[in-house]
């Protein structure tokens, strides 16, 4: 009697296992299918204000659809007063936060966080914050990386530095300078600069950086160009797009711009209003960039 008491708990014990395990299963299988990794990606441009500019984001954000079809891509702007301004004027482009606080509901867990930085600076390690803050999230998104800026590992300037010159006027001439002008920082990402600049002259003499708020200054490459004695110089954004410093800061009337102060001391200047990430050579680099971050990412 003893012993079939027993068999019958251990019966008892092996149907309620069973039991639990069938229930179990589906619950698993529905856990594991929310589970499933599906990348998207995310473009986080400065932004622009500026009509002519838009289209060269555009641009960027078409090619990302071509190399990666059937993967979700959306665009965000990161800096808030142009977010403002264009929202004023009734077109509303997201911030990086709420770029990505949308893709959860369209059953996305891992995102690429396409940088159109220039240099890794204050603006860059922002966005590396937000994407910290959105990584493990509960019922949010698993893993958000952001990918290199333009100018970021030690193989980068020689590339940016031969892209540059590649996309430089044909109708220049000999000892006429070209200057790629950027924004420049106070961040020690700033060096990236003078870096591009050491790897410009390692190809053209008469290639040369200037930023805006940045080293090299306006008043280096002045120096620069009469120790040399050049007479004309075209000027080039290293901006991803050719929009308000560009035209302004770098091409515009106002006395303080680089056009100006070339002028002033007694350089002719032509400027070329195509933002960076339109020529093709350098806008291969922030690809590229955005595949090695991409391709670490789970799923397919």
């Amino acid at each position: 009697m003893i012993g079939l008491t027993r068999l019958t708990q251990l019966a008892r014990l092996v149907l309620s296992l069973f039991l639990v395990l069938a229930l179990a299963a589906p619950a698993s299988a529905g856990h594991d299918a929310r589970k499933e990794p599906k990348k998207a990606i995310v473009v986080a441009a400065f932004g622009t204000t500026v009509p002519e500019a838009a289209p060269a984001i555009e641009k960027m954000v078409a090619r990302v659809k071509a190399a990666y079809p059937g993967v979700p891509v959306s665009l965000c702007y990161t800096a808030a007063m142009i977010r403002a301004k264009l929202a004023k004027d009734g077109k509303r482009v997201p911030s990086p936060a709420e770029a990505l606080a949308a893709l959860p509901d369209q059953g996305v867990t891992d995102v690429a966080l396409f940088s159109l930085q220039t240099v890794p600076g204050s603006e860059y390690h922002d966005l590396v914050r937000t994407a910290a803050a959105f990584s493990r999230m509960p019922k949010g998104l698993s893993r958000v990386e952001v990918t290199a800026p333009l100018l970021f590992a030690a193989e980068d300037f020689a590339k940016a530095a031969a892209a540059l010159l590649e996309a430089a006027p044909k109708d220049r001439k000999p000892g006429e300078a070209v200057i790629f002008v950027g924004h420049g920082t106070e961040h020690p990402a700033n060096m990236a600069y003078p870096a591009l600049q050491y790897s410009l002259w390692r190809l053209d003499k008469n290639a040369f950086v200037a930023t805006v708020e940045g080293t090299p200054s306006f008043d280096d490459v002045v120096a620069e160009l009469k120790a040399k004695n050049v007479k004309k110089a075209w000027l080039m954004p290293l901006f991803a797009v050719a929009g308000d410093h560009a035209r302004n800061d770098m091409a515009g009337k106002e006395k303080d711009s680089l056009a100006s102060t070339l002028a002033a001391a007694g350089v002719e200047t032509k400027a070329v209003l195509t933002g960076a990430a339109e020529h093709g050579g350098v806008a291969d680099i922030w690809i590229e960039h955005l595949k090695t971050t991409f391709d670490a990412l789970p799923g397919k």
